[in-house]
C-alpha cells in the first residue's frame, strides 16, 4: 500500500457513516429546539486567534496546535477547538449589533491537537458544540447543562454525573491566585515540570493535572468557591436553583478548573462511568471576558464542546437494545436486474424512473449474468428486484421479487414505482 492514514486520524466507511447522521440528525434538533442556529467557521484560522483566547499556560496552545507558516509566510494554525473561531465569527460578521443573545451550534467539526490519541479522542476529532453570545443570566448556563444532559439520555446512555464549578472573576481570581501561589510555592518540590510551569502563568491549572503525585500534594489546596465575590456568588447559587428547578442532579466540584485559561463563573463537565474508569463525555462553562479578549466589546458569554467520536464510543459499548439512537436505513429499495446486456438500457431509465419517485434504486455496472446480479442484490441487501426480460416487456409489465419472502409478481412498467411504494 502506497499510503496509510496518519497517527491518531480515522477514516469513516460508509458503514460506519449512518451511524454519525444518526447523531448529528439528533443534535440538530435538540439544537433547534433551544433556539440555536448553525455556525460554519474555517478549519484553519490565524495562530494569534488561539494563543490569545486560549491562554500562554493551557496545554494547547503550549504542546497541542498543528501550527505552520502558510505560503504568505503568516503563521496559521488547524483549530484546536471551535469557541475562539465562534468568536471572531461574532464580531467579523456583525453579530455584536443584532438581537442578543446570539445563539450558535456546531456540528461534526473537525478539531486538531497533537497529542497522544486515546480513549474516544483522536488527533482529529470531531464536536458537538454551542456558544451563546450576550446573556448574563444563569439561566443560559442552565440550559445548555439541561440540553446535554437530556440528549445523551435519550442516546441511551446512562451514569450520567454533572459536575459544576465557579472559578470567579477578574475581580475575586487574583486574591485567590495569590493565595493559591503561595500554597503550590511550598508544594513545589512535589509537582510535576509541568505544574511548575503552570503554578507561574495560571496556578489553577494546576488542579488539572493527572499526575498523581499532582493530585496527592493538591488534596488540601484552598479552593475557589470560597474566595468568590458577591456576583460570581450570587451567579453560582442562581445556577444550582436553574438545574433543581429543572430535575437535574449535579455535584459541586473544585477541581473543575476546564483546560482553557478563558473560562470565567461557572465551568461544568457532564461524566460517565465505564469499566475502565469515569470518561468526561462533555465540558463547557462561561466565558464573559473572551470576546472583548479577541478584540470586540465586553460581551457575557457562555458554551460547550462534545467530542462526536467519544459518544459513538459510549454507545457502541451498551448493550444490545439499550442504544436509542435510530439509525436511518440507507439500503436499496429496489434493485433493477436485467436478463441480458441489450437491456442494460432499458435498465438505466427504470432505474431513473424509481429515483425520481423517491426510491433508493440501483442496478448491475459490470455486465454480470442474471444470477450474479441476484447475488449482488442481496449483498447490498435490496429488498425487492425488479426482472426486466423481453417477454414481459413485450407486453407493458415487469416481474418484481420481494428479496425477503421471495414472493414474485407482475406490475405495468408505468406505474412499478407506485406499487413498490405501496408496499413499502
Amino acid at each position: 500500500m502506497l499510503c496509510k492514514v496518519l497517527k491518531g486520524m480515522k477514516d469513516v466507511l460508509p458503514a460506519e457513516s449512518a451511524r454519525w447522521r444518526a447523531l448529528e440528525r439528533e443534535m440538530r434538533k435538540a439544537a433547534l429546539l433551544n433556539g440555536y442556529r448553525e455556525l460554519r467557521t474555517p478549519v484553519v484560522e490565524h495562530t494569534e486567534l488561539f494563543a490569545r483566547s486560549a491562554g500562554e499556560s493551557s496545554d494547547v496552545v503550549r504542546k497541542e496546535m498543528y501550527t505552520f507558516l502558510d505560503k504568505g509566510d503568516r503563521s496559521v494554525t488547524l483549530k484546536p477547538e471551535s469557541t475562539a473561531g465562534a468568536v471572531r465569527a461574532f464580531l467579523e460578521g456583525g453579530l455584536q449589533g443584532q438581537a442578543l443573545p446570539c445563539k450558535m451550534y456546531y456540528l461534526n467539526a473537525p478539531h486538531f491537537r497533537y497529542e497522544a490519541p486515546q480513549s474516544g479522542r483522536l488527533r482529529e476529532h470531531h464536536q458537538f458544540g454551542m456558544e451563546c453570545f450576550g446573556a448574563s443570566q444563569p439561566s443560559a448556563d442552565a440550559e445548555l447543562i439541561v440540553l446535554v444532559v437530556n440528549l445523551l439520555a435519550s442516546f441511551g446512555l446512562k451514569n450520567l454525573s454533572v459536575r459544576i464549578n465557579s472559578i470567579g472573576c477578574p475581580n475575586c481570581r487574583p486574591a485567590y491566585q495569590q493565595e493559591f501561589r503561595s500554597y503550590l510555592n511550598e508544594k513545589k518540590d512535589q509537582l510535576c515540570k509541568t505544574c511548575q510551569e503552570r503554578m507561574e502563568i495560571n496556578p489553577m491549572r494546576t488542579l488539572d493535572c493527572k499526575e498523581e503525585s499532582c493530585k496527592a500534594a493538591l488534596t488540601d489546596a484552598p479552593e475557589m468557591l470560597g474566595h468568590l465575590c458577591d456576583e460570581c456568588s450570587e451567579h453560582f447559587e442562581q445556577l444550582k436553583q436553574y438545574l433543581e428547578a429543572a430535575g437535574i442532579r449535579y455535584t459541586v466540584d473544585p477541581r473543575i478548573v476546564r483546560g482553557l485559561d478563558y473560562y470565567t463563573k461557572t465551568v461544568f463537565e457532564v461524566v460517565t462511568g465505564t469499566p475502565n474508569g469515569e470518561l468526561t463525555v462533555c465540558g463547557g462553562g462561561r466565558y464573559d471576558g473572551l470576546v472583548k479578549e479577541v478584540g470586540g466589546p465586553a460581551t457575557p458569554a457562555v458554551g460547550f464542546g462534545m467530542g462526536i467520536e467519544r459518544v459513538l464510543m459510549l454507545l457502541d459499548a451498551l448493550e444490545e437494545g439499550e442504544c436509542k439512537l435510530e439509525i436511518e436505513d440507507e439500503t436499496p429499495e429496489v434493485f433493477v436486474a436485467c436478463l441480458n446486456k441489450s437491456l442494460s438500457l432499458k435498465a438505466f431509465g427504470m432505474v431513473q424512473a424509481m429515483r425520481a419517485a423517491g426510491l433508493r434504486a440501483d442496478m448491475d455496472h459490470q455486465g454480470r449474468s442474471l444470477k450474479a446480479q441476484f447475488k449482488y442484490a442481496d449483498k447490498l441487501c435490496a429488498k425487492y428486484v425488479a426482472i426486466l426480460a423481453d417477454d414481459e416487456l413485450e407486453r407493458g409489465v415487469v416481474k418484481l421479487r420481494d428479496m425477503t419472502t421471495k414472493e414474485e409478481w407482475e406490475a405495468p412498467l408505468e406505474s412499478a414505482a407506485e406499487a413498490l411504494k405501496a408496499r413499502l
